[in-house]
């Protein structure tokens, strides 16, 4: 049994080796303090007893790996950081508990501007009444915001310009007087948009925009866009989620109701190429009566995209689930959702003489599996905004399998029962998915 006390040994070596590095690296990282009420720009030195008084100081202070705790408080915006971080070593803005409140721009254009700073951090604060963007992230990569408020920002919550892998998640954007909840645009590749809630905002819940006029390739690419609920935006004209010049992206599992525009639009008006070969996979868009189309695609460069297992309902008199223009047919694949009994092949949302029944829009091809009903048909509730699958309605089981929607909105399993269901919600399923081998570690070395 030699081979197995040689194999503990090494084992609990490499452990011990773990725990040093891990100890060594965090003697290398600061931990700062902020407290608006009982700190100190001048006097105080960061720590838990002595904290600064202003983020803005704070962010002049701070090195890679560096974590600042915010304490609950108002505090001025205008904060600029320009220190970046390392994969190994990002740099941390955290508030301590509820109520840490960014007010107003400072006499800035963004309340705060992350600019030529990669892997930053800013997890729970709120951000209110910028003269421009609660939050601007540019030329800088790996950005993460989660667990964050953006609330009547004049322009947007959210804006990034050229700044790839930025991660939005766990937060929510309302009150954008004059555009968007969150802006990706400027050729920012790899977007990832999760769990957030977009709500309230003038034009677009989300608005992804290459924008070549700007410089760079003008394309979004890779863009991961789940579980969002997305509502009571576009009255001033945007969809829900826009797409100008984004590719090779995945829609997937949000809930999208009562957008006074389109649901999702694919197109190109300042992007670099057509939104091309993009996924818009399990989601749930409703429509009101005042709204245009479900999926808006209208322009003839928009190939390659595919339409799955949707839920695309709309209360219009005359526009429906889909609309498309006629160049961009053969190409385009759309199946297994539930839709109502208009679609059109115009391309233009404000004309109807190219509407279709299901019926015409299956002779070209279309949507051979889907399946007209009614809100009342499918959901528990509709008229609550309650939009989980009713018991034995027409979307439980009615879905085509996708391996790469695993989980519904709510990060349950797909599917529970004999197939996927169609929309946002599986019918049954309380379970999620295993995060799988790597959440032991931490756990062996806390047990040493």
């Amino acid at each position: 049994m030699q081979w197995i006390d040689r194999i503990t040994s090494l084992a609990f070596s490499v452990s011990i080796l773990l725990i040093i590095t891990l100890q060594t690296t965090s003697a290398q990282m600061g931990l700062f303090y902020v407290d608006a009420n009982t700190g100190s720009d001048i006097t105080g030195d960061g720590s838990a007893g002595k904290p600064w008084q202003s983020i803005r100081y704070a962010a002049n202070q701070i090195d890679p790996g560096d974590t600042v705790l915010i304490n609950p408080g108002s505090y001025d915006g205008g904060i600029t950081v320009d220190t970046a971080g390392t994969q190994t070593a990002p740099i941390t803005f955290k508030s301590t508990g509820s109520g840490v409140i960014i007010e107003g721009s400072g006499g800035e254009r963004d309340a705060f501007f992350i600019t030529e700073a990669d892997y930053v951090i800013v997890d729970g604060l709120t951000i209110q009444h910028a003269d421009r963007a609660g939050l601007r992230i540019s030329l800088s990569d790996h950005v993460t915001i989660r667990n964050c408020t953006f609330i009547d920002n004049v322009r947007w919550g959210i804006f990034t310009d050229f700044s790839d892998y930025t991660l939005v998640e766990n937060s929510e954007s309302s009150g954008a007087a004059i555009e968007h909840g969150i802006y990706i645009s400027n050729s920012s590749d790899y977007p990832t948009i999760r769990n957030n809630r977009l709500h309230h905002n003038h034009a677009n819940g989300l608005h992804m925009n290459g924008d070549i006029s700007q410089g760079g390739d003008g394309i979004i690419s890779g863009a991961l866009v789940e579980g969002n609920v997305i509502y009571e935006n576009g009255t001033g004209g945007g969809s829900g989620i826009n797409m100008d010049g984004v590719t090779d992206s995945t829609v997937r599992n949000n809930l999208l109701y009562d957008n006074h525009a389109s649901g999702i639009s694919i197109y190109q008006i300042d992007g670099g190429s057509g939104s091309q070969n993009n996924r818009i996979l399990n989601n749930t868009i409703i429509m009101p009566s005042d709204a245009r189309w479900a999926i808006n695609i209208p322009d003839t460069v928009d190939t390659g995209n595919q339409i799955f297992n949707n839920i695309l309902l709309n209360q219009h008199s005359w526009k429906g689930s889909i609309l498309i223009a006629e160049p961009d047919q053969a190409s385009f694949e759309s199946d297994y959702n539930i839709v109502v009994n208009r679609f059109n092949t115009h391309g233009n949302d404000a004309d109807n003489t190219n509407g279709l029944s299901l019926t015409g829009w299956q002779a070209l091809g279309y949507d051979t599996h889907s399946i007209i009903a009614t809100a009342d048909d499918v959901f528990v509730d509709a008229a609550a905004h309650d939009y989980r699958l009713k018991e034995g309605g027409p979307a439980i089981d009615a879905g085509t399998t996708l391996p790469d929607v695993p989980t519904d909105l709510d990060g349950h399993n797909r599917p529970a029962g004999l197939g996927f269901d169609i929309g946002a919600y599986e019918y049954g399923s309380t379970g999620t998915t295993p995060l799988g081998p790597v959440v032991y570690l931490p756990i062996i070395l806390a047990g040493l």
